[in-house]
């Protein structure tokens, strides 16, 4: 079988982003396992990682290089959620106050997220990455999405931090204030959370491949395309029409960010099942998601230690649950 381009694809979420976190570190003992090599990483296998918020931060860390190496495991990407969700989410008293508890400027302060992306990321560039990338950001200046993609980075206009890059993609409108970037040319983005058009990345992704990698001798096909996408979890709150018909602005607010926000990523999932059906290969796309158990506070900032723990194990089932699923998956490049 002729060797496919492999995407793996992570939505937003927050600290929910535990959980395809949880679950690739059970994918890169599994590809350790096949390969019998013990050094293998995530990005050893993935042709292009792309991720949406804390997606994007989960892709920027598996795909970051060090000695011409995935320079993290699965499980030191993991322990960046673990060890740091506290510092990024965390809210001091006079910024509380200052803010009327996020009513009168943006939830959090930047400051623990962005010294926990200085922390891992330090001063590595995006064309450094190990692979290819599409990371989300919304321009609110230019009014256009932003993707950040490692294989336009040679050319300066297209290049940044690394950890500029992780700040912009998280930046979500509420709760981190907007992120002010300037790439390797000194042109400056303001920039937003990419989950604001694309939370579920995936069909960005796909698209980017078929674009920026076919060649005259071979135009890339769904039918070439093995795609990997994987959820943060949902909670599903429901509204009857009594409740939600004298809504006004501050009432809709809340339910209508939660539901198209949902709706866009299951809309990706329904148009990637239709795309991969039509070429033939249904089982070249793989999407892991699930509803979120009552253990589970579904609020992207909660970081209780029995929150994470709970994040934890609800990746946990999600791998058992589709292990064999995945493991197919896998086989099929390089069982």
């Amino acid at each position: 079988m002729a060797k496919k381009k492999l995407i793996l694809s992570i939505d937003g979420g927050g600290i929910r982003g535990i959980i395809p976190a949880q679950i690739l570190v059970h994918i890169e003992r599994l590809l350790r396992e096949i390969t019998k090599d013990s050094s293998y990483r995530i990005a050893d296998y993935f042709d292009l990682i792309a991720g949406t918020s804390t997606g994007g931060i989960l892709a920027c860390a598996y795909l970051l290089a060090e000695y011409d190496r995935p320079k993290f495991t699965a499980e030191e990407v993991l322990d960046l959620y673990l060890e740091r969700g506290d510092d990024i989410f965390s809210i001091p008293l006079f910024h509380r106050i200052r803010t009327a508890g996020g009513l009168l400027d943006e939830k959090y302060p930047a400051d623990g997220l962005e010294e926990a992306l200085a922390d891992y990321f330090g001063d590595a560039m995006l064309k450094d990455l190990f692979k290819p990338s599409l990371i989300t950001a919304y321009d609110i200046k230019r009014r256009k999405a932003h993707f950040f993609t490692q294989h336009d980075a040679d050319n300066p206009d297209h290049n940044f931090y690394l950890r500029d890059v992780a700040r912009a993609t998280a930046a979500a409108p509420t709760y981190f204030e907007v992120a002010k970037v300037k790439s390797e040319a000194n042109k400056v983005y303001p920039l937003v959370d990419g989950g604001i058009f694309a939370n579920n990345p995936a069909l960005c992704a796909y698209a980017e491949m078929r674009s920026k990698f076919s060649t005259p001798e071979m135009k890339i096909q769904a039918g070439d395309i093995m795609l990997l996408s994987l959820g943060t979890g949902y909670a599903k709150a429901s509204y009857s029409y009594d409740q939600a018909k004298d809504w006004g602005l501050a009432a809709w607010a809340k339910p209508a960010l939660d539901m198209m926000m949902t709706g866009v990523a299951e809309t990706v999932d329904y148009q990637l099942q239709q795309l991969f059906a039509a070429a033939g290969q249904p089982e070249q796309y793989l999407r892991i998601d699930g509803e979120l158990p009552p253990d589970v506070d579904p609020n992207m900032d909660c970081v209780e230690p029995e929150n994470l723990k709970a994040l934890q194990r609800f990746g946990n089932y999600l791998y058992e649950e589709n292990k064999e699923a995945i493991l197919a998956f896998l086989k099929r490049q390089i069982g």
